[in-house]
C-alpha cells in the first residue's frame, strides 16, 4: 500500500458537521442557535437546532419565497396591485398602514413585509396569491416539505402565534439559503433599510444591517413564547454564513448575539480549495505496462471549510497499491485520498489516473517477467 503524506493539496465539494474543537468554543444565550457557511452547509455550531419553536415573524421570510417564487415564474409581477382586505388591515402586531379597500402595489407590498415586517402587508399577498389565508398556509407546508424543511408547520403568512405554527433553527436555515440562491434579483430587498409608505417611514428592524459586518438579510421575530429571534447572513472575502437564533429576552440582547455570532462566523473560518488546477499530484509505477509511471490526480475538485487556527495542521494522505498493473483507463479509480481536519470529519475523494496505459506485447511480457523471476527488477523500476 503507497502511502504518501502532503500538506501541498486540498480540494472542492464537500459538506462536515458540527466543529467541536475546544479552539472553537463558543457559547450563546440564544435557547436555539445555528451559524453555517452557505457556500458548503458546513454547520459552524449549533444549539437545539432541531428543537421546535415559535417562528414569529421569521415564518415571513417563506411568505416572500412564495412570492419571490411567483414573480419568477412570471404569474406574479412587481406593478400587480392587491386589494387590502379588512382582514389584512385589522391584523395586529407590526403594520404597514396599508389602507382597507386599498390596491397596493406588489413591489410596495414586498417591501411592506421584508423592511417594516407588517402584518398587514403579508396577509394582503397571501389573500392575493392562494385567496385565503388558510389556503396560502397549506400551500406553505408543502413547499417547506419540498425545501427539506421536515420539522416545520404553518398556520399563518405573518408568524402570528399558534400552537401549531413552528419550525426548527435548521429548517429556517435551508429556508435562508434556498431564498439566497434561488432569487438573487429578489434578495436585495432583505439589504433595504428603510421604507416609507403613506408618508410613514420605517426601518429595517434587522439590527445587523447597521453593524458594518457585511450583513445583508434576512428577518427579525419576536413573541412573548418564543422571545426574541433572527435569520441573519452576511459576506466577508466571497464568503457568506447564514445564523439563526431564537429564544434572546430583549431585543438588544438579540442584536448583541447575532451581531457576535456572525462575526465570528465569517472571522473565525476559512474556505480552502483544492485539485481543482487537474495536475498530476504524483505518477505511480506500472507493472507490464507501455509506460513505466502513470499520472494520479483528485476526482474532483473539492471545497471545505477549516477554522483560520487549524488550518496548518491538516494530514492529506495518498494511499493506492503500488505497483499498478497495465492495461489502466484514463479516469480509473485506484485509490483514496483523505483529508483529516482537526476537530472535522475525515475527508474522502478517489484517486483516478490521468492518462491510459497499454499493456505489454505479449514477448515483451514474458521478458519482463523472466527479469522480475532472475533479477528482482520489474518493467516499472
Amino acid at each position: 500500500m503507497k502511502n504518501r503524506l502532503s500538506f501541498a493539496f486540498i480540494a472542492f465539494f464537500f459538506v462536515f458537521s458540527t466543529f467541536t474543537s475546544p479552539v472553537l468554543a463558543i457559547t450563546t444565550e440564544a435557547k436555539q442557535a445555528i451559524i453555517i457557511d452557505y457556500n458548503t452547509g458546513t454547520v459552524l455550531f449549533e444549539k437545539n437546532a432541531d428543537a421546535q419553536m415559535p417562528t414569529s415573524s421569521m415564518s415571513k421570510v417563506i411568505t416572500m419565497y412564495m412570492v419571490f417564487e411567483a414573480l419568477k415564474k412570471g404569474t406574479l409581477s412587481l406593478d400587480d396591485t392587491m386589494l387590502v382586505s379588512e382582514k389584512a388591515w385589522k391584523k395586529k402586531g407590526s403594520k404597514m398602514f396599508v389602507p382597507v379597500g386599498k390596491q397596493v402595489k406588489v413591489e410596495d407590498l414586498i417591501r411592506g413585509v421584508i423592511v417594516q415586517s407588517g402584518n398587514d402587508a403579508t396577509i394582503v399577498l397571501a389573500e392575493g396569491l392562494a385567496g385565503d389565508e388558510d389556503s396560502f398556509a397549506a400551500a406553505l407546508n408543502r413547499k417547506a416539505q419540498n425545501l427539506g424543511m421536515m420539522n416545520s408547520h404553518f398556520m399563518n403568512a405573518s408568524g402570528w402565534p399558534d400552537p401549531d405554527h413552528y419550525s426548527t433553527a435548521r429548517d429556517l436555515s435551508i429556508l435562508a439559503s434556498a431564498v439566497i440562491k434561488n432569487f438573487p434579483e429578489y434578495y436585495r430587498y432583505y439589504g433595504e433599510k428603510e421604507f416609507t409608505y403613506s408618508k410613514i417611514r420605517q426601518e429595517n428592524r434587522n439590527p445587523l444591517l447597521y453593524r458594518g459586518i457585511g450583513a445583508d438579510g434576512l428577518k427579525t421575530g419576536h413573541t412573548d413564547i418564543g422571545g426574541y429571534g433572527l435569520i441573519g447572513t452576511g459576506v466577508k472575502d466571497n464568503r457568506r454564513v447564514i445564523i439563526v437564533i431564537n429564544g434572546l429576552e430583549s431585543s438588544k440582547a438579540r442584536a448583541n448575539e447575532a451581531t457576535r455570532l456572525l462575526a465570528w462566523g465569517l472571522n473565525a473560518f476559512r474556505v480552502l480549495s483544492l485539485f481543482a488546477d487537474k495536475k498530476d499530484l504524483e505518477r505511480a509505477p506500472v507493472y507490464l505496462g507501455a509506460k513505466t509511471t502513470v499520472g494520479l490526480q483528485a476526482k474532483e475538485p473539492l471545497s471545505f471549510v477549516v477554522p483560520k487556527l487549524l488550518e496548518n495542521d491538516l494530514d492529506v494522505k495518498i494511499r493506492y497499491n503500488a505497483p499498478l498493473k497495465a492495461p489502466i483507463e484514463k479516469g480509473q479509480e485506484v485509490g483514496m485520498i483523505t483529508i483529516s481536519v482537526p476537530q472535522g470529519e475525515v475527508i474522502e475523494i478517489p484517486l483516478v489516473t490521468t492518462e491510459a496505459v497499454d499493456s505489454l506485447g505479449t514477448f515483451a511480457e514474458i521478458i519482463a517477467k523472466a527479469r522480475l523471476l532472475t533479477t528482482g527488477q520489474g518493467r516499472f523500476d
